[in-house]
């Protein structure tokens, strides 16, 4: 066993092989993707909730847990009785709305021009393909459902025993494998601080984000007010892509109400949402780490959704910006943040 000696004493070839075997168990759970991202997720925002309100208020830790869990299931219960009904109504209104502008274009010029572009750009596969997913994801609504269901009591448990679940676990770095557990502890701790943070970080700006385009679309009077807001939010956790993508049916709508003159309003709240998230929201709440160029923001979605599908958007960055913390790479330059007017000012 003396490799496994000289294994142990080697720190580099030790972490790499930890971080290579968690990798191969990854990819043999990876039809479990869904339980085990949705519940790392619950637990995160739970325990960061949990912690502010413990800086506030001195009552005991898992009484806060309870009533936390309690507000979520009221939340989903009206979410489900009172808005789903109205959702899957807005979104079938929302979809023939825009079948019927793409297939009917209107007299105006650039219109036209949008539409026949679009029509070139061979947008039937890519809307072939947004259709079968959308079919695939109905039809696999229950396991879905059920995926969100467990990581709900899962997330539950863990932070109801959090002391004991940490306690529990500690036992094995000392076991014989030890070394083992130590490797993936750092990994995990890792994980928490980059992973969970970037992902927060996201989650907040995807909401400023729809809050900020929700009354912009309420004050020009949009139709399917609440799917357009839900689309907005779920695009918004894509870094960059999302404001591009969610742009193309805002203006195609906008069009449909108000004309080119609302059109331009919508350019213009897109332009002002993206300033705010580059300029405030993004420098404020993310790292220096994902201030990452578009080219590589773009080549890590296309190959994170190749590799984790429709999450890999989601958590393409924040699990890149993990990778660039375990490999310990750090911006030689100073770090220096942008003013909207494009200057930039060193920060100590």
């Amino acid at each position: 066993m003396n490799w496994l000696e000289k294994l142990k004493k080697n720190d580099t070839a030790r972490r790499v092989l930890v971080f290579i075997l968690l990798g191969i168990v990854l990819y043999l759970l990876r039809s479990m993707i869904d339980l085990i991202l949705l519940t790392f997720i619950f637990a995160f925002l739970v325990t960061r909730l949990e912690n502010v309100i413990l800086k506030r208020i001195r009552i005991p830790r898992k009484l806060i847990v309870i009533v936390l869990y309690c507000l979520v299931a009221m939340f989903l219960y009206i979410a489900i009785v009172h808005f789903l009904p109205i959702l899957i109504d807005q979104i079938s209104q929302l979809v023939d709305s825009l079948v019927k502008i793409y297939n009917n274009p209107s007299d105006n010029t650039i219109v036209q021009w949008i539409v026949g572009f679009l029509k070139e750009s061979n947008i039937q596969k890519y809307l072939q393909t947004g259709v079968d997913f959308i079919i695939a994801s109905l039809s696999g609504i229950g396991s879905v459902g059920l995926s969100f269901f467990l990581a709900l009591i899962l997330s539950l448990f863990f932070s109801l025993e959090k002391e004991r679940v940490t306690s529990f676990t500690g036992q094995f770095l000392t076991s014989k494998v030890g070394f083992i557990f130590k490797e993936a502890a750092f990994f995990g701790k890792k994980f928490v601080a980059t992973f969970g943070v970037v992902l927060e970080a996201q989650l907040m700006i995807a909401l400023v984000n729809t809050v900020i385009t929700t009354i912009a679309l309420y004050l020009m009077n949009f139709p399917q007010l609440l799917s357009l807001s839900i689309m907005v939010f779920v695009l918004g956790l894509i870094p960059v892509a999302g404001v591009i993508i969610s742009c193309v049916p805002l203006v195609l709508i906008a069009y449909s109400v108000g004309g080119f003159q609302d059109v331009i309003y919508i350019l213009i709240t897109v332009v002002i949402v993206h300033a705010i998230e580059t300029y405030i929201l993004n420098p404020k709440l993310m790292s220096s780490k994902t201030n990452l160029p578009i080219f590589y923001t773009f080549v890590i979605l296309i190959f994170s959704e190749t590799f984790f599908g429709v999450w890999g958007l989601i958590v393409g960055i924040p699990v890149f910006v993990f990778l660039l913390d375990i490999l310990d790479v750090r911006n030689s330059e100073d770090i220096q943040k942008r003013t909207i007017f494009g200057r930039k000012k060193k920060v100590d």
